[in-house]
């Protein structure tokens, strides 16, 4: 019997789970997908958490065990009453009936919290942006969008330190991927959506043959697309680069290996199908193609079907 296929976005607030999640799952066809944020699972308003004096960032102020339960029932094909906390009012609204589709794309704040919750989990990805970039981007959110101003968001983010360093950072182990977006040569203020993007990939899932960028021999390429090995967390892995200012000529040849061994693919990889790959909103509302987050999109497009033959 067929399953849904389901993916896991974990990282701090702002670290840009839900531009990531919004690309793959129109690339994938937003009808074969549901999407659920963990932040649902809340169980204290934002009211009653400055009343505590709590941070949504913390296992305490989060239902985990009605979290890991629901998704064990995702993961059986099983429809699920789930509750919903509004970003925008700080407070709960009634819960949802969620039938899962094809896909399944879970992002949050503790995804990756309990076992139970990650053996639930077919790709598990985490987000970890540089904190001074991932600062920039919450102020931006949350003065636009949250309706604070820019002193109570910094504010907030001291509060929530010690938290994001307790319990959100610690999840990067057990993700297959950690995608990390960066301004060149750390110019924060450049923040835009020309930004590179260093992609850890561990063993834990087979990625695709990127030993072919090596054996393109191509200087060109290397200098804006690159492999290599490092180690993250103490364990060895490989690493792959991606800068902001490669090409479209460069960034087919990437495509083209991820796209190669999957035939699913093919459709996919063509970009006048698939206008919404890599769009990002630039610093003053502009639409901008970035090619490193396109290129983030196809990988865990390609893990999420290559995951599908598993289960046929």
């Amino acid at each position: 019997m067929s399953r849904p296929i389901i993916l896991g976005i974990v990282g701090d607030s702002a670290a840009g789970k839900t531009t990531l999640t919004k690309g793959i799952a129109q690339v994938l066809g937003p009808e074969n997908v549901t999407v659920i944020c963990t932040d649902d699972y809340h169980k204290y308003d934002r009211k009653q958490r400055a009343e505590i004096g709590i941070t949504a960032l913390h296992p305490d102020c989060n239902y985990l065990d009605i979290m890991q339960q629901h998704l064990s029932q995702l993961r059986t094909g099983q429809p699920i009453l789930k509750p919903v906390y509004s970003h925008t009012t700080g407070s709960f609204e009634p819960p949802v009936y969620i039938k899962p589709n094809k896909f399944v794309i879970v992002e949050g704040l503790l995804g990756y919290s309990t076992r139970g919750a990650r053996d639930s989990y077919d790709v598990k990805v985490y987000l970890a942006p540089p904190e001074s970039v991932r600062a920039q981007w919450k102020v931006k959110r949350d003065t636009q969008k949250r309706g604070y101003t820019e002193e109570q968001v910094l504010e907030e983010l001291r509060k929530r330190e010690p938290d994001s360093e307790q319990f959100i950072r610690p999840q990067r182990q057990w993700s297959d991927i950690v995608v990390s977006f960066y301004p060149p040569n750390d110019e924060v203020e450049q923040i835009n959506g020309h930004l590179n993007v260093r992609l850890v990939l561990r063993p834990t899932i087979p990625h695709p043959d990127f030993l072919q960028i090596i054996n393109y021999g191509d200087g060109h390429l290397e200098s804006a697309i690159r492999l290599g090995l490092d180690r993250d967390m103490s364990k060895p892995v490989d690493v792959l680069e991606v800068d902001g200012h490669a090409t479209l000529e460069q960034v087919n040849k990437l495509e083209h290996i991820i796209c190669g061994d999957m035939p699913h693919l093919k459709s996919i990889c063509d970009r006048e199908g698939n206008p919404e790959l890599g769009k990002v909103a630039g610093t003053t509302g502009e639409t901008i193609q970035s090619y490193p987050l396109a290129l983030t999109q196809l990988l865990i497009t390609y893990h999420m079907l290559k995951a599908t033959q598993n289960y046929q």
